[in-house]
C-alpha cells in the first residue's frame, strides 16, 4: 500500500491518532478489566492485559509527541524557523525525552534489558563525527539504537529511514524536521539514492552520528534468495557467494554506504550488531512473542577513520568482511542462548 500524501498525514493521520489516543487513555480502566477477563483462556502469563497496555501506551505516546510538536510549530512562527539550530536542538532533545519514557514503559512492562558491549561511541571517536552501520531487524532494534545514540552517548543521529515508517504520525512529522532521509524504493526522483544519502552525511559535526541500515529490509530467507539472485543478475557473482554463507543478514547494499564515507571522510566508522527483538517486526509478531522478559544486546565495534580503506572495491569486500562478523556474532548470541543469563541493563 502507498504511502498517502503529506496533507492526509498531517490533516487526517495526525488528528485520529490523537483523538483515538484520547478515547483509550480515558476508558483505559475498561479495557485493562476486559483484557484480563480474556486472560486465562490465552496461553502466556498476562499476555492480553500486557499486549492491551503496550498498544495503549504506544498510541498515548505518538499523540502526546505530535501535541509536543504542534506546540513547536506555532512556537516556531508557524513553521518559519522550525530548521534555525535552536528548534532543531529542541526536537533532538523531545526525541531523547519521548525514547526514554517509551523504554521505561518498555523495561516495565515487558521486562526488557538492554546491554550494550564492545567499543561504544562515546571513547571511539571522540569529537569526531561517526557514521553507525547497523544489520536491520526491525523496527524495536533500530528505535533501541537511536535511543542508545541519544541518551547514553549524546549524540544527534542523521537516518537513512525507509518511507513507510511515515505511516506512523510522530515519526513523520519529528523526522522530517531533523536532517534524515526516507527512501522510497525505485523512487530516487533527479538524484540518485547515492546522491541523496551523500547529500545528507555532508557536513557532519563532531556529536552527529549517521546512521544507515546497508540490507534495506529486515532479513528472511526468500528476501536473501531473491538478494543473491540479483547478485548474480548483475554479474557479482563473488558476492553472491559471500552472501550465501551469511545466515542471518542480508547481503549488504555498499552504495549508500561508500556515499556517506566520501562525503564525510573524517568520520569515524561503527559497525552495530543486535540481537533479542528480531522476531518482533509487525504487531502481530509482538502479540506471538508475549509475554518477553528479554534481554536485548547491542555489540559496537570501531573503526577509526584512517583504517577504512580507500579504494571502492576494498571498501566493498571490507563491508562484506564485517557482515560475515556480524552475522557470526548474531548466531552465537540468539536470544536462547543468553536470556537466561544476568543483564547488565543500562
Amino acid at each position: 500500500m502507498g504511502l498517502p500524501p503529506i496533507w492526509v498525514r498531517r490533516v487526517v493521520l495526525a488528528p485520529l491518532v490523537v483523538v483515538l489516543a484520547v478515547t483509550l487513555l480515558t476508558t483505559l480502566p475498561l479495557w485493562l478489566l476486559l483484557a484480563l477477563a480474556v486472560s486465562p483462556f490465552v496461553p502466556g502469563r498476562l499476555r492480553v492485559p500486557r499486549f492491551v497496555f503496550l498498544l495503549i501506551v504506544y498510541l498515548v505516546w505518538d499523540a502526546a509527541a505530535l501535541i509536543v510538536l504542534a506546540v513547536f510549530w506555532v512556537a516556531s512562527g508557524c513553521g518559519w524557523k522550525i530548521r534555525n539550530p535552536f528548534f532543531q536542538r529542541a526536537h533532538y532533545v523531545l526525541t531523547g525525552w519521548f525514547l526514554r519514557v517509551l523504554f521505561w514503559f518498555a523495561r516495565w512492562s515487558l521486562h526488557l534489558a538492554i546491554d550494550v558491549v564492545g567499543t561504544d561511541p562515546d571513547t571511539a571517536v571522540p569529537g569526531r563525527p561517526e557514521i553507525v552501520v547497523s544489520r536491520h531487524a526491525g523496527p524495536g532494534d533500530s528505535f533501541t539504537l537511536i535511543h542508545a545514540l541519544v541518551n547514553w552517548f549524546a549524540r544527534e543521529p542523521r537516518i537513512v529511514l525507509k518511507a513507510g515508517l511515515q505511516w506512523d504520525p510522530a515519526v513523520d512529522v519529528l523526522l522530517n524536521r531533523l536532517p534524515n532521509r526516507f527512501i522510497s524504493p525505485g523512487r530516487t526522483g533527479t538524484a540518485t539514492l547515492e546522491d541523496q544519502i551523500g547529500a545528507l552525511a555532508t557536513g557532519l559535526d563532531d556529536n552527529d552520528a549517521f546512521v544507515i541500515f546497508p540490507e534495506g529490509g529486515n532479513f528472511t530467507p526468500r528476501r536473501k534468495v531473491k538478494a543473491i539472485a540479483r547478485l548474480r543478475a548483475s554479474g557479482l557473482d563473488e558476492m553472491a557467494e559471500r552472501a550465501e554463507h551469511l545466515r542471518n543478514l542480508l547481503p549488504p547494499k555498499p552504495g549508500g554506504l561508500l556515499a556517506a564515507i566520501d562525503a564525510a571522510p573524517d568520520a569515524g566508522v561503527i559497525f552495530v550488531a543486535h540481537t533479542g527483538l528480531d522476531r518482533m517486526i509487525t504487531v502481530s509478531d509482538v502479540w506471538r512473542e508475549l509475554p518477553m522478559d528479554k534481554r536485548l544486546v547491542m555489540r559496537f565495534w570501531s573503526v577509526p577513520p584512517e583504517e577504512v580503506p580507500a579504494g571502492e572495491q576494498e571498501r566493498i569486500d571490507w563491508l562484506y568482511d564485517w557482515w560475515a562478523r556480524i552475522d557470526a556474532w548474531v548466531e552465537s548470541n540468539r536470544p536462547q542462548q543468553f536470556e537466561s543469563q544476568p543483564p547488565r541493563a543500562r
